[in-house]
């Protein structure tokens, strides 16, 4: 195991490159929005990014909430951008390892650094899973998820379905045989994968991400207690164009959550005025005036505003099941 990296609390300013140790002591990297004093808003924002997605993809958005009172921390996974090795194969990573460790340090790192806020979580895609599998993720105060879901291939888009199903269940596989990790960056798809990460969505099943399931008797049933732990309200928005995000992807995911209030929205890309938003546009800063008031105000005041745009999908309450 890696020697642990020292807490130190990293200057003010927007985007300043950190640091720090995930529950397993393993170096990430990432960055850091953070106020001179106080924030302005009481709370410091973890962004948990989709799959295979640098943290640097997230840094507008970031910068907004930082620019609207929060503080900010965005970061890489193991394996990926800033927290990357210099060899991949061989690397060990699956998508458990993400939210047990990588996220659990995020969340053990934004308390050290600014202490006194409350910490708030905005996920992407298998963001929004990964935050249930860290075993400190009670203390998340609120929690905004966009298509957050764990690629379980019956509920893609009926349309996309077939091709989807081969891309990603079989294409991706079988490259990862072949390379000892996912070229995806070669590809033109996403940032290369560890092995683990890549298999763990290729091989999914009804309930957890296949890591999840894999392990043995009552581990299972302890990462699925940390779920339920989850206190924080929740904003699950949908994009009605998304093939991976589908309602029933995100249903899937949000039926996990039994311990939290569950707000599922639904956004069309008319609502944004535009022709189309898909599984990754919601971060692009031509939406900031069209959809970024909808994270804000939720982690502002922990409610949707009266003007927010979108339709209900689905509201559930706190209970033993969704």
């Amino acid at each position: 195991m890696p020697a642990p990296l020292p807490v130190t609390t990293p200057p003010a300013g927007a985007g300043v490159p950190v640091r720090f140790a995930a529950a397993d002591g393993l170096p990430l990297g990432g960055y850091l929005w953070r106020h001179q004093g106080p924030a302005p808003q009481g709370a410091v924002v973890v962004i948990a990014c989709a799959t295979s997605v640098r943290a640097r993809y997230y840094a507008r958005f970031a910068g907004w909430l930082h620019d609207h009172g929060f503080n900010v921390l965005s970061f890489d996974y193991r394996g990926i951008g800033e927290s990357r090795p210099a060899r991949l194969r061989g690397f060990a990573a699956d998508w458990t390892d993400w939210g047990e460790k990588d996220v659990e340090g995020a969340l053990r790192f934004a308390q050290a650094c600014c202490p006194g806020d409350a910490v708030d979580v905005v996920a992407h895609s298998f963001g929004g899973v990964a935050l249930g599998l860290a075993p400190s993720n009670a203390v998340i105060r609120r929690a905004v998820t966009v298509g957050a879901q764990y690629a379980h291939w019956r509920d893609y888009a009926p349309a996309a379905r077939a091709a989807m199903r081969l891309k990603w269940h079989v294409t991706m596989p079988a490259l990862t045989a072949l390379f000892g990790h996912f070229p995806g960056r070669r590809l033109g798809w996403m940032e290369d994968t560890p092995k683990g990460v890549a298999l763990d969505w290729a091989g999914m099943g009804p309930h957890y991400p296949s890591s999840v399931r894999r392990h043995a008797p009552g581990t299972a049933d302890t990462l699925a207690a940390r779920f339920a732990q989850v206190s924080a309200p929740i904003l699950a928005i949908g994009l009605d164009d998304d093939p991976f995000g589908t309602v029933p992807a995100l249903e899937r995911t949000l039926a996990h959550f039994t311990g939290a209030a569950r707000t599922h929205l639904r956004i069309a890309p008319g609502d944004a005025g535009v022709d189309a938003i898909g599984h990754f546009a919601f971060f692009h800063e031509r939406f900031r005036a069209a959809l970024w008031r909808l994270p804000l105000e939720w982690l502002t005041t922990g409610a949707r505003g009266p003007q927010a745009p979108g339709r209900m999908a689905s509201h559930h309450h706190p209970g033993p099941a969704a």
